[in-house]
C-alpha cells in the first residue's frame, strides 16, 4: 500500500492507496505529523509514501519521516507522466505537478484544465496530446478577504458566504459580493477563454473551496476535493515502475 502525504501550513492531508483505490483519507495537524504516520504504517502494510511541500517540514523531521516508510518528494527532478512545456520546469510546484499527474490519470488524452480553489487559485492545462503548458496564479478567497482587512483602516475581515444578491447593499455584503463574486466570474472568464481555444474541455475543481464553488459556476465541471492526493499516489506509481 502506498501513503501519499499533502503538507499544507498548518494541517497535513493523507490518503491511503491500495494501487490507484483509496483506502482511507486521514487529516491532523502538522505538529503530529510524525506520530501519525507511525500510526497509519501500525494499521496498513505501507510500502512506500510520496511527500509534497516539504518546505514547511525541517530536514530532520523529514529524515525521521522517510526512517518510518521510504518517502518520494515530490519536485521538478522526479519522472513525470506527461510532458512538461513550463518555460520555468524547476519553479513548478510540487501540487501542481500532482495536480496535471492526475489529470492525465483520470482524463487520458483529453484536454484537461485542472483548477485548485486553495490558499492561492491556480489554473493548471494539459492537452489531449499529454502536453502541459502552464495555466495562472492568482488569490484565493480567504487571501482575498485578509488583504481586505489588512490593506486598509476599515473595513472588516470576514468569512465567505453564498451570494443572495451580486449588488451588495451594506458593507459587509459589498465585500462579499467583490470577493466571492470576484472570484466566480474570475473563473467562468478563464474557462470561457480556454473553451474559446479547446471547445473539447473536460474542467476538474479542487482545493479547499470546491464545495462552496462547485454549484456557483456556470460550467460543468468534475468537483474533486481529493485530486491533489490521487496525482500523488499516481507520481509515486509512476517513478516505482520506472
Amino acid at each position: 500500500m502506498n501513503l501519499a502525504i499533502d503538507v499544507g501550513n498548518t494541517r497535513v492531508k493523507t490518503a491511503v492507496f491500495a494501487d490507484d483505490k483509496m483506502i482511507e483519507l486521514i487529516v491532523f495537524p502538522l505538529s503530529e505529523i510524525l506520530s501519525q504516520i507511525k500510526s497509519i504504517k501500525n494499521k496498513y502494510a505501507l510500502s512506500n509514501a510520496i511527500i509534497s511541500n516539504v518546505v514547511a517540514i525541517s530536514d530532520k523531521k523529514l529524515n525521521k519521516i522517510q526512517q518510518i516508510v521510504p518517502t518520494l518528494i515530490v519536485s521538478s527532478s522526479i519522472s513525470i507522466p506527461f510532458q512538461n512545456n513550463y518555460k520555468t520546469p524547476k519553479t513548478l510546484g510540487a501540487d501542481r505537478i500532482a495536480l496535471v499527474a492526475a489529470a492525465v490519470k483520470n482524463f487520458p488524452h483529453q484536454n484537461v484544465l485542472v483548477i485548485d480553489a486553495g490558499t492561492c487559485i491556480t489554473f493548471d492545462f494539459v492537452d489531449e496530446n499529454v502536453c502541459y503548458f502552464g495555466g495562472a496564479i492568482s488569490p484565493g478567497i480567504d487571501m482575498r478577504f485578509k488583504a481586505l482587512h489588512f490593506y486598509t483602516n476599515k473595513l472588516p475581515f470576514l468569512e465567505k458566504s453564498t451570494l443572495d444578491n451580486f449588488i451588495g447593499q451594506n458593507t459587509q455584503e459589498s465585500i462579499n459580493s467583490g470577493v466571492v463574486n470576484g472570484v466566480i466570474q474570475e473563473i467562468d472568464g478563464v474557462i470561457g477563454q480556454y473553451k474559446k481555444k479547446y471547445q473539447d474541455l473536460t474542467i476538474v475543481l479542487t482545493g479547499g473551496d470546491t464545495n462552496f464553488l462547485s454549484k456557483q459556476l456556470k460550467s460543468s465541471i468534475f468537483a474533486n476535493q481529493n485530486f491533489l492526493l490521487e496525482g500523488l499516489n499516481e507520481l509515486l506509481i509512476f517513478n516505482k515502475n520506472k
